[in-house]
């Protein structure tokens, strides 16, 4: 009853390849699906639970700690990797989300990375495993490694000068299990020669077993427990067939709608052709890691439910398209209606143990595609399905291409959930979780971590947080059916003076601007300086939708080191055609207006903010 899961590496390169995994390219959207995974699996709701009582529902291993994000790119593995990471970006970017994990999802397992972090294993390392995770942030749990990170110290990375001196590292370190025999062949001699003391296979020990006992293994037969006789027929239940449904529905985004080309009329639309090679592919909708699904049907089979007139042809050969039947699918394009063509990507581009090296659509797609969308007698439908983001810049500029969907790898209700935002039975509200890069990017080498924008050596920075550099599409962008209002409501605090609780002192950094220390200010000073805003939303559209209202904060003046905007809250509002409603955020400046300096401290600096939403032209000053 231990799951390793979930996945909250930051998905910081567009190319690698088990970035599907993750919620996305945000450090605090990725914490707070870690704390909602978390309390999910083992048992406690995310709205309220008693985060105090020690058993466990099933035990989740949040991974993979820390700055893992790279597997297999131009013959650099994940198992040879050494990523040199600024304790700056340490502290923002990468760390948060474990933080989160520990300190409020109360996660009972951690699993420690392949890679090294500036030179030191992550399994081997004594100040990120016991001093933060444990020491710092209060982890009470098990650690594993990831399968044969413990072997890799030795046999690849070359850190330690043999089998039981790696043996030592990990569990000296505070990992408590190996993925794997390695512990298992060379732990007797390790102790023998001294490189490890019974005490540390005991702490090792003391941390499983009772991780075996809270999960209520020990307290007699386990049909007997009310999660020891689980079977199909509860996975596959129609609660959680809804739920899937739902989810994809939620996570489809639409990028463009030229003319309100979308919906199609369930009426009015006679034949449509149905083109691609993901059209009719069901296993792709799964992505990664996926289990089995409890029912297949392609989007190929969902669209034919709305329409007896609906034409396939694959388009290409595979997904990989190194051979293309373009002129079958000009001829059929210009038959129908209506032209939904379903592309994109699929696990022989994208997936662990591979990265991408492009982000444009692979082999003949493009010329597929714009060969069918000037054929076609009106602008067509685009699908994309991948995990990744992909350049199509080409696209989003084509008035022969009308609509663009991004599906993700939506599961086994994605089909279904795309063809009901196609034919207008669902509202697409979903927005970007990663900002979507042109293929120039891919000039940047995948192997350098930094966040941050260099102008010295051109480089961009990464992510909506730091990149400078032209983008195909933005994080958090996406359309709707319908259109939608912002107003702020007034706050009672436009000016905060942080300095007023306790004592704390204003420092000057080098660039002259004074900040303090969140540290410094205290966990009580942090929760009096908490303060709302609302924003009234209203559902300007003639469909009802459920629409995520994205609030940001950036400084009024860019400054060297800060990110450009910073999202700090996000809720989604369920609204009627016409409806309006008030959405409140909760604010706490030492959390959400504070960054990471150079030292890797958190500090919030003097200065006039804005407070975002939406397209942005509604915003609010705040000063500090």
């Amino acid at each position: 009853m231990t799951f390793w899961a979930p996945n909250i590496n930051i998905f910081r390169d567009p190319r690698w390849g088990r970035g599907q995994e993750t919620p996305g390219e945000d450090p605090m959207v990725t914490g707070k699906y870690a704390v909602s995974y978390v309390r999910g699996i083992q048992g406690d709701s995310f709205q309220g639970g008693k985060l105090g009582d020690e058993s466990l529902q099933a035990s989740a291993c949040c991974k993979h700690f820390t700055a893992y994000d790279l597997d297999n790119w131009k013959n650099t593995t994940r198992y040879v990797f050494d990523a040199r990471v600024t304790v700056q970006d340490l502290a923002d970017t990468y760390q948060p989300p474990f933080r989160r994990c520990v300190e409020e999802g109360k996660a009972s397992g951690i699993m420690c990375a392949y890679n090294r972090v500036n030179g030191i294993p992550s399994c081997a390392d004594y100040n990120l495993l016991s001093k933060t995770a444990r020491g710092l942030w209060g982890f009470q749990g098990y650690i594993t490694s990831d399968c044969d990170a413990v072997s890799i110290i030795y046999d690849a990375q070359g850190y330690a000068k043999s089998p039981e001196d790696a043996v030592g590292d990990v569990l000296k370190a505070g990992m408590d299990v190996n993925c794997g025999s390695y512990l298992q062949k060379h732990t007797k001699s390790a102790v023998q020669k001294k490189k490890v003391t019974e005490n540390d296979i005991d702490r090792a020990l003391t941390n499983l077993f009772s991780i075996r006992m809270r999960l209520g293994l020990f307290n007699g037969n386990p049909v007997q427990n009310p999660f020891g006789n689980i079977g199909s027929v509860e996975v596959c239940s129609q609660e959680h067939q809804d739920i899937a449904l739902e989810a994809a529905r939620n996570g489809i985004v639409l990028l463009k709608n030229l003319a309100k080309l979308l919906p199609l009329s369930k009426t009015k639309t006679k034949a449509i052709g149905v083109i691609g090679p993901n059209a009719n592919v069901a296993l792709t909708l799964l992505g990664n890691y996926a289990g089995p699904p409890c029912k297949s049907i392609t989007a190929l089979q969902a669209l034919q439910r709305y329409t007896e007139n609906a034409y396939y042809h694959p388009g290409c050969d595979s997904v990989a398209c190194s051979s293309a039947s373009i002129g079958e699918a000009v001829k059929l394009a210009k038959s129908v209606d209506y032209v939904i063509l379903i592309v994109g990507l699929d696990k022989t581009q994208e997936r662990e143990s591979q990265d991408r090296e492009e982000l444009v659509l692979p082999g003949k797609q493009q010329s597929l595609i714009q060969s069918v969308s000037k054929a076609a007698r009106k602008p067509v439908i685009l699908v994309i399905m991948s995990g990744g983001p992909v350049d199509i810049t080409f696209a989003k500029y084509d008035r022969n291409i009308g609509s663009i969907l991004w599906v993700g790898y939506p599961g086994e209700a994605g089909g279904v959930a795309l063809a009901e935002i196609i034919f207008g039975d669902h509202n697409p509200g979903g927005r970007l979780p990663m900002t979507w890069y042109p293929q120039a990017f891919t000039k940047i080498p995948m192997t350098d971590m930094r966040m941050r924008p260099d102008t010295v050596s051109s480089y961009p920075g990464r992510t909506y947080r730091f990149y400078e550099g032209r983008k195909v599409f933005k994080f958090g962008y996406g359309l709707s059916y319908s259109t939608y209002s912002y107003k702020f409501h007034p706050v009672n605090k436009k000016q905060l003076y942080l300095n007023q609780y306790g004592n704390p002192e204003a420092v000057q950094s080098k660039d002259s601007v004074r900040y303090l220390s969140v540290s410094e200010m205290g966990t009580e000073n942090c929760e009096k300086l908490k303060y709302s805003t609302t924003i009234r939303v209203k559902n300007l559209g003639e469909m009802p939708g459920k629409h995520p209202v994205l609030l940001f904060i950036k400084p009024s003046q860019n400054r060297p080191g800060s990110p450009l905007k910073q999202l700090v809250g996000f809720q989604s509002v369920q609204l009627k055609a016409g409806e309006r409603a008030d959405v409140e955020f909760v604010l706490s400046p030492c959390e959400h207006l504070s960054r990471a300096n150079e030292a890797g401290l958190m500090v919030m600096e003097e200065g006039s903010y804005f407070l975002a939403v939406g397209d942005e032209k509604s915003q609010l000053t705040v000063s500090f």
